[in-house]
């Protein structure tokens, strides 16, 4: 919160300076509910923000562990999806899986496999994506908010280590410690085949497999971006693409 010091926060709150100073500092572990209810309002928490700090406040929350690979029914699942780009991404944001479509509309990046690094280090990723600061601060946001799920997830770890010492933009993003899960959105792409397409975006969690998230594009009915989808479509009917899966 701009502007408040810790005794502030502490006063508001109801605890001690030096109490809160050992939460700051994670040298106090195992704050009480009240405590965390006190901080998310004197902190004023939106209900994103206070869901996170409980989920980093309480301790002895289970932590299923994220699965390395895609169940073959959901590889299948994807398959069906013909019509629209659709692909499963991981905690870390690895894209685990992708249908062709998806494969299609990511074929430009050289190396289509992390979403993170795919939009910090690849330079394709400035003319593909429309509002490339924007999807940036998303993609840093929802890394932060699946890294509190898992903790001990090394793919994680290594995956922000990786970008705070190769991406300046990237350090700089994860240090403003910013939390926003995947969720549905419009997005803009510049393909290199068939032009501008805008899309609606829609992020499913897989319940069977905790972390991992089924992401799905969609064109407005009858819209310009609707018949740039049906070309890329028949792109990869004819050939273009192949699937990638895990």
């Amino acid at each position: 919160m701009p502007g408040l010091r810790r005794d502030e926060v502490a006063l508001l709150a109801g605890v001690s300076t030096d109490y809160y100073t050992h939460l700051e500092q994670g040298r106090e572990r195992n704050p009480s509910p009240k405590v965390l209810v006190a901080l998310a309002a004197a902190l004023q928490l939106d209900e994103i923000a206070r869901s996170h700090l409980f989920r980093l406040g309480i301790s002895g929350l289970p932590q299923a562990p994220s699965p390395e690979g895609v169940e073959s029914d959901l590889l299948q699942l994807l398959d069906r999806l013909s019509e629209v780009p659709a692909l499963i991404i991981g905690p870390s944001q690895d894209i685990l899986a992708a249908n062709s479509l998806a494969a299609a509309l990511y074929s430009g990046f050289e190396h289509p496999d992390n979403l993170v690094r795919m939009i910090f280090l690849d330079p394709f990723a400035r003319q593909f994506f429309d509002n490339w600061s924007w999807t940036a601060e998303v993609a840093v946001k929802n890394l932060r908010s699946a890294s509190v799920y898992f903790p001990n997830d090394p793919g994680i770890a290594d995956l922000i280590h990786e970008m705070t010492l190769r991406s300046t933009a990237f350090s700089h993003l994860w240090s403003r410690y910013e939390i926003q899960p995947r969720a549905r959105d419009t997005k803009t792409f510049h393909h290199p085949e068939v032009g501008t397409l805008q899309l609606i975006h829609e992020s499913l969690a897989v319940t069977s497999a905790p972390g991992q998230t089924i992401s799905t594009y969609m064109a407005k009915p009858g819209s310009e971006s609707a018949l740039r989808l049906e070309l890329l479509a028949k792109l990869v009917h004819d050939g273009h693409w192949e699937a990638r899966g895990a």
